[in-house]
């Protein structure tokens, strides 16, 4: 009796092994194939703009303009209005006191309305407040909430974030009646980068000591930008005689006529950006921390920010495909382990028994899916991972 044993052992290693350890290594292949991890920064698909002027009353419409200049500019260069998002604190163009009704302007000569008919904006008023920014970068907006006012980022995500107002040492004032810290904005841009809310971020902020703003972010992939260094004031560049106040901010005077010379296509650089900062052209200091980004901004493009981005997509029913013409050519044996897994990576599967057992199986293969990015690539390397589990089981047991 035991000779037979040892014999049909034998027999399995002689005549199986060959066929168990290639389904085992084709698993392997098509789980790294479909695992998409962390992605790094070669490897976005979409751009987002958080754009937001934190002042309201008719004195800061200046604040309103260099939003609004900032919202036309990255429209021009190819973000659509479906990912940018919009927050302004007051309507100017809609003031009384506005000499022109509906309109905004930053150019000396107002031949340029930043208001225009093309607008659309997704926060107003007292919608712009702490609490409201925070959920949007997070992701935790009230259930109900219309997907204008959602960040529907992911892993693969660049985002701008581009922030003007009133703000001190470590601080930026809300409607003149509530602050959010440099903490504040450090643990949001972790929150995000800890739910897989972006690839690579880009702040910039124009306000009177804006780079203390830049000094406690610690999450991977920022590039961080200020108007002026502690103790410095961020001046506006000239007002309208007409208006009544002034029109634009000197440091986002000067964003917005670098922005202006590019094209959709260009190659100006991150570092070509910083590099041209000017304390003559700002009266303030700005300046950009680069720590926390692992590439060097020789290598980013200023598009990869403010412009939009054309990808061509692989589907999840594309790579469904492929593992079923993989499996097609597998030891006829992998198909009737296929059944616990095809109800894995589906929604509908209603009976008892496959929910029981696959609770089990799921709660062991959870813990090993580490990093793995996005729900859909989740359930496939799941069913991958236990597909190996039972081919590992199955060549341990016929040891015994």
């Amino acid at each position: 009796m035991r000779n037979h044993h040892h014999h049909s052992v034998s027999s399995f290693y002689q005549t199986g092994r060959w066929i168990d350890l290639n389904i085992l290594l084709s698993v392997i292949i098509i789980l790294i194939i479909i695992s998409p991890g962390r992605v790094d920064g070669l490897d976005h698909s979409n751009n987002w703009a958080v754009l937001i002027c934190t002042s309201r009353f008719w004195f800061n419409y200046r604040h309103v303009a260099n939003t609004l200049g900032m919202y036309r500019s990255v429209k021009r260069l190819g973000i659509p209005d479906s990912n940018i998002i919009l927050m302004l604190a007051d309507d100017m163009a809609c003031n009384p006191r506005n000499m022109f009704p509906g309109t905004v302007y930053s150019n000396a000569d107002r031949k340029l309305d930043l208001y225009g008919d093309q607008i659309e904006v997704d926060y107003r008023g007292d919608e712009v407040s702490v609490e409201n920014f925070i959920r949007l970068l997070t992701g935790r907006v009230a259930e109900g909430t219309p997907r204008s006012k959602r960040l529907m980022t992911d892993e693969r995500s660049n985002v701008l974030v581009y922030m003007t107002g009133h703000g001190g040492e470590e601080f930026l004032k809300f409607q003149d009646s509530e602050e959010i810290s440099a903490f504040d904005l450090a643990d949001a841009f972790q929150t995000m980068w800890a739910k897989n809310r972006y690839n690579q971020l880009l702040f910039m902020i124009d306000t009177c000591q804006a780079n203390t703003m830049l000094t406690k972010f610690y999450s991977p992939n920022i590039i961080a930008t200020g108007s002026s260094a502690k103790g410095e004031n961020s001046y506006s560049h000239h007002a309208d005689s007409d208006i009544g106040v002034a029109v634009v901010d000197r440091f986002s005077h000067f964003v917005l006529s670098y922005l202006e010379n590019m094209n959709k296509t260009s190659q100006l650089t991150m570092q070509d950006f910083v590099n041209s900062y000017s304390y003559e052209e700002c009266h303030s200091t700005p300046e950009a921390r680069t720590d926390l980004m692992e590439r060097p901004l020789r290598e980013i493009l200023m598009t990869d920010f403010f412009g939009g981005v054309s990808t061509v997509e692989v589907s999840d029913s594309t790579l469904r495909l492929k593992i079923e013409e993989e499996e097609k050519k597998m030891d006829p044996q992998f198909s009737k382990w296929t059944g616990r897994v095809d109800w894995i990576g589906s929604t509908d599967r209603s009976d008892g028994e496959g929910q029981r057992r696959g609770t089990k199986d799921e709660k062991v293969v959870k813990k090993l899916m580490g990093g793995f990015g996005g729900e859909e690539h989740q359930r496939l390397v799941a069913g991958c991972l236990l597909i190996l589990f039972v081919f590992a089981s199955q060549l341990f047991a016929s040891r015994l």
